[in-house]
């Protein structure tokens, strides 16, 4: 079966261009666009791009949830709203990607298997909506809860960003600068220290040292970055170091409690809206421990069903695990007596996202001075290391 790029007329001469996916020639795409009321103009193969993949930004899946809920919310058909966005879409990838889901639709596909294909572009938890709300009458309900989720997702995400972001870009510039340093600076002064017969004294000497490495075994030094490169990407893959990993994020100082709020935020909130829309319980965690991507989520997913499976409730699965805040515990309680679970668990969600602003505001705060005065010690101690020199000549002269 092959895949094949094509330009069709529709019965009011308008020219559509797509992809079909596992068809066995051009006359059999021929036949398969003639059922939909084309008439095939071109095909061709598409050019091998090899194994790049061209990334849909999250940005523009956000917006085409949006406008995917109002189209169908105003009455339109799920094809006639595919169409429309086909057309809006400025991403060729994206509009690749929508020009095949909407063929699968025409051809009689569910929209779950229709997006299916495309899990890495959009979420579990967006694809779960779609199946439940298809299966239950609830699509355009599904749609629009799905847009606000993915919304509230992309601005937590943003938000956790802006508090790594002041930390790394520091660290970049202090890199930069030190670097510059060790290949334009030290050179210079490790000549004149040189015609001056002046001892080094042991900074100075570290100094000088890596300068000469850097600058004369700059391809030893690239070779040992790649190989790093290569160990910790391999490392990364591990299973075990996965496990210690996603440990270490929920116990780490400094970002460790907003890393758990975070990860609790996601599934209790993607529990909420999957449980809302007609899933159970026991596949609604299953969903929400993929979207926290966390192994100890995982972990308390499985034993969670279990409980449940058993005849044990919602709000005392939450409380035998410390990473949910005591909050979170008593909500589900409260819903699951009052039969507004799912309702009860976005509140929680809510307040945790308003903390999780809080504690990024409070930590820019911190972290600003601090990196301030760590990259002022870094450069301070690095100049001090060239000039120490210096100072022992001149008082050696006196």
């Amino acid at each position: 079966m092959a895949v094949l790029e094509y330009t069709a007329r529709d019965e009011l001469g308008n020219e559509v261009a797509g992809v079909y996916e596992d068809i066995g020639n051009a006359a059999a795409l021929r036949e398969e666009l003639a059922k939909m009321g084309y008439v095939l103009i071109k095909a061709r193969k598409p050019k091998s791009k090899g194994r790049r993949r061209k990334k849909i930004k999250r940005a523009e899946v956000v917006a085409f949830a949006f406008k995917l809920t109002g189209m169908y919310s105003a009455g339109l058909s799920v094809i006639r709203c595919l169409e429309a966005l086909e057309e809006q879409t400025e991403s060729h990838a994206f509009r690749e990607v929508l020009a095949d889901i909407r063929q699968n639709v025409e051809t009689g596909s569910s929209m779950a298997k229709a997006f299916e294909k495309h899990r890495h572009i959009f979420s579990d938890f967006f694809l779960g909506m779609i199946e439940a709300g298809e299966s239950g009458g609830k699509l355009a309900e599904a749609l629009e809860m799905s847009a606000a989720y993915l919304e509230k997702q992309d601005e937590l995400r943003h938000k956790v960003k802006s508090a790594f972001a002041y930390p790394v870009a520091v660290t970049v510039i202090c890199t930069i600068v030190v670097t510059a340093v060790l290949i334009f600076i030290v050179p210079v002064f490790s000549k004149l220290y040189g015609q001056l017969h002046v001892a080094l004294p042991g900074p100075t000497q570290a100094l000088v040292i890596l300068s000469v490495l850097i600058r004369r075994f700059w391809w030893a030094v690239l070779i040992v970055s790649v190989a790093c490169g290569v160990a910790v990407k391999r490392v990364w893959k591990n299973p075990q170091f996965i496990i210690w990993w996603d440990t270490f994020k929920l116990r780490m100082p400094v970002f460790g409690k907003l890393n758990r709020m975070v990860v609790v935020s996601y599934f209790t909130r993607t529990l909420a809206m999957l449980n809302s829309v007609g899933v159970s319980l026991i596949d609604a965690l299953d969903v929400a421990s993929q979207v926290a991507h966390n192994h100890r989520t995982t972990q308390i997913a499985k034993e969670m069903q279990t409980s449940i499976k058993t005849g044990g409730s919602v709000g005392d699965s939450f409380k035998r695990y410390d990473i949910f805040p005591p909050m979170i515990s008593h909500l589900a309680a409260s819903g699951e007596e009052a039969g507004v679970l799912s309702e009860m668990l976005n509140k929680g969600a809510d307040y945790l996202d308003k903390d999780i602003d809080r504690i990024v505001k409070a930590l820019l705060v911190k972290l600003e001075p601090a990196m301030t005065v760590i990259m002022g010690a870094v450069v301070g101690l690095l100049l001090m290391g060239v000039y120490l020199p210096i100072f022992d000549y001149m008082t050696h002269l006196k």
